[in-house]
């Protein structure tokens, strides 16, 4: 049995892939583009793959292989036709990383309620040392309890998201993007109401033809001038031109952002406007990405290898 990591790179140098040499030989390579797939598959039992396409023009060479293993929950870069029409099996992996995202989305949220960045460089630049009056009143904040958060997309992490916000003491109102999610614990609107009553708006929908473009400058202009947008969904969810526009103009008051259009930052990305300051903050796609939920991911991968062989000797 030949296992192939096509882009190892992307579950962390830090995570070991020792449970996979129990299959039989392990290959690993850091990044691979598509030129260079159908032959590092060429001989391959079973590929595992983050971002690869996975599709005819780049696995055609690869007639042993069985199955393709993505580690993430995402599945867009697989041809599932092709893979059908060759018989090779898919597994995907869902609900690794439940808790960090929340965890996150939180983390982004009181960066920008609580003015984080503006009191850390006021402590670091020697500004407190130097002063006179042991608080500091520069930047008001306010208190989550008694706010309204908005979670668009009320899937597993959307629900964790509710969970936490309520705790906090917010008042949850959910979007499902999909139609499908329900839950009587809190209360479903229109995208339009919760866009002008929630304080706090929290993005964790899939990206599909519902949801691309979602959010432009019509229903960012329904929000509230004091709301923060937080996006952990896809980045292709907000027209970003838009958002940055919206942020310069005060149009709301800040935003998060775990993920954008085009990863890594495109040097021509709105966000780099200088003129935005503070209102936005943006993490290079990591809010999965804790070591409990890259261990967890591929432990499930290494489950799932094992029963894909135990069920196809």
């Amino acid at each position: 049995m030949k296992i192939v990591f096509l882009d190892r790179k992307s579950i962390g140098d830090d995570i070991s892939l020792k449970p996979f040499e129990d299959f039989g030989e392990v290959v690993t390579y850091g990044f691979s583009d598509p030129d260079e797939v159908p032959d590092r598959v060429r001989d391959a039992d079973i590929i595992i793959v983050n971002k690869v396409p996975v599709n005819e023009r780049t696995i055609s060479t690869a007639e042993r292989l069985r199955l393709v293993c993505v580690t993430a929950t995402g599945t867009n870069n697989l041809d599932k036709e092709y893979l059908d029409s060759r018989g090779i099996a898919w597994r995907n992996v869902a609900g690794y990383s439940t808790e960090t995202v929340a965890q996150h989305t939180f983390a982004l949220l009181f960066y920008l309620f609580e003015h984080l960045g503006y009191y850390d460089n006021y402590v670091k630049s020697g500004g407190y040392a130097g002063d006179r009056l042991f608080t500091h009143f520069e930047r008001q904040f306010h208190e989550l309890s008694g706010k309204t958060w908005g979670v668009i997309g009320l899937g597993a992490i959307g629900k964790r998201v509710a969970q936490i916000a309520q705790a906090f003491g917010c008042k949850v109102i959910y979007y499902s993007t999909s139609g499908k999610n329900h839950d009587t614990e809190y209360t479903e609107v229109s995208l339009d109401e919760l866009l002008a009553k929630s304080d706090i708006v929290s993005i964790h929908a899939p990206l599909d033809e519902r949801t691309e473009g979602l959010i432009g400058s019509t229903e960012l202009a329904k929000m509230k001038p004091s709301a923060i947008l937080i996006n952990m969904g896809r980045g292709p969810i907000i027209v970003e031109s838009d958002l940055a526009e919206a942020l310069k103009k005060d149009v709301i008051a800040g935003s998060g952002l775990d993920v954008l259009c085009v990863e890594p930052m495109s040097k021509e990305s709105p966000f780099l406007d200088p003129e935005l300051g503070d209102k936005i903050f943006i993490t290079p796609h990591i809010a999965w990405a804790s070591i409990e939920a890259r261990v967890r991911l591929m432990d499930i991968i290494a489950g799932q290898v094992r029963d894909f062989i135990s069920e196809n000797p």
